[in-house]
């Protein structure tokens, strides 16, 4: 039985704190205890108008689930189908009722909202980013459209390097409030450390080329394109209208700059709840939440060829795959479209079969290719559970 935070004051090798949340077995806490380690805004949802589920049942006996989730560091699994939540298990102190960090799932909650603000008129994505935010002058980032860094395909240089010790992606991290800065470092905010990003390495609209920070500059542009703060934002377009059971969470820097990219935290249940939305073609029971169109584009209008000659190929092997909008697409006749995030997060829609599954886990890796892949295959198992 895990000893973390437990007692007071816990033992001092067993505090989570901002030096090791991310690292096992700290991370098996502080994941779904984000608020207590890092500062975070509210994604407020409505309580007067939660998206009921129903309990249904499917026949997992085939999956294997329990094994998986063993395999795989799994915190939590929420699987809702045609609308019903047919399965849900929690581990490690986890429950229905609590949030956990989504890591870079968090940007396709930004792809989401950005498909309400291109139905609006706020903004379309041939739009220069530098209209909306013109302190990007000077930077690798003037010259950028709001679709290609929604597909991460700009070309600026920055390396994703997630066991760095040093670097751009270190500077990053203090930036955003994530790690603890050294006497006499100075750390700045998500929009000091954008001003530096001035190194190019391709043209935009090349390759895909994944970089957090696109993100986290899209709900800057966003911010200035609709006049709501960007916690305030997600509320609005996503959190109460898709009926969300819980308030959700992100992190913030120290002017209260969004971390976009990664720290949003939710329940399992509420997330499973985006992609069975997404599996409905935006729609919640009945209603429109984000423009069935722009879900089609984020299905059908990636470009392969930008996947194929970009960062992630390898990872994801014999997968035909896109990215559009800050989700993974599966290319196949059955689509799955899916969100995911280091340390084992993933939500998963499969509209052909109108599935959704959630998936939280404390995986110590930033990424592992052979741990994800056994995810997918899971995934897969339980898509042909429901056939």
């Amino acid at each position: 039985m895990t000893t973390i935070m437990q007692g007071f004051p816990p033992a001092l090798e067993d505090r989570a704190t901002l030096a090791n949340w991310r690292h096992a077995p700290w991370s098996r806490w502080a994941f779904h205890h984000v608020r207590e380690i890092v500062p975070t805004a509210e994604i407020a949802n409505d309580p007067a108008d939660i998206w009921s589920l129903p309990e249904g049942k499917i026949d997992l006996s085939a999956v294997n689930l329990e094994a998986a989730m063993d395999e795989t560091s799994a915190d939590a699994v929420a699987i809702i189908h045609e609308g019903r939540l047919v399965h849900e298990t929690y581990r490690r102190g986890m429950t229905a009722a609590s949030p956990h960090i989504l890591f870079s799932v968090s940007k396709s909650m930004l792809g989401l909202v950005a498909g309400t603000l291109v139905e609006r008129g706020e903004l379309a994505e041939s739009d220069l980013a530098a209209k909306y935010v013109p302190e990007l002058e000077g930077t690798a980032y003037a010259d950028v459209t709001v679709g290609q860094l929604l597909d991460m395909r700009a070309g600026v240089l920055f390396e994703e390097d997630y066991l760095a010790t040093e670097g751009p992606i270190v500077d990053y991290r203090f930036a955003a409030n994530w790690n603890p800065v050294p006497p006499g470092r100075e750390a700045g905010d998500l929009r000091s450390f954008m001003s530096k990003m001035t190194g190019r390495d391709g043209p935009h609209g090349g390759r895909f080329h994944y970089v957090s920070v696109n993100t986290d500059l899209l709900a800057w542009v966003f911010e200035r394109a609709t006049g709501l703060r960007y916690a305030d934002l997600v509320s609005e377009r996503l959190w109460k209208p898709l009926g969300a059971e819980r308030a959700g969470e992100i992190t913030v820097d120290r002017i209260g700059g969004a971390r976009a990219a990664g720290g949003k935290s939710f329940t399992a249940r509420d997330l499973a709840r985006v992609g069975m939305m997404v599996a409905d073609g935006g729609r919640r029971e009945g209603r429109q939440v984000i423009p069935e169109s722009w879900i089609d584009q984020i299905e059908k209008n990636g470009d392969a060829e930008a996947w194929n000659s970009g960062d992630f190929f390898e990872h994801f092997p014999g997968r035909p795959m896109h990215y559009r909008a800050k989700w993974y697409v599966q290319r196949e006749a059955e689509p799955l479209i899916h969100g995911l995030g280091i340390h084992g997060q993933f939500v998963f829609a499969d509209r052909a079969k109108r599935l959704s599954v959630a998936w939280f886990s404390s995986r110590h890796e930033p990424t592992d290719t052979p741990t994800t892949m056994k995810v997918l295959e899971t995934v897969d198992a339980i898509r042909r559970a429901v056939s």
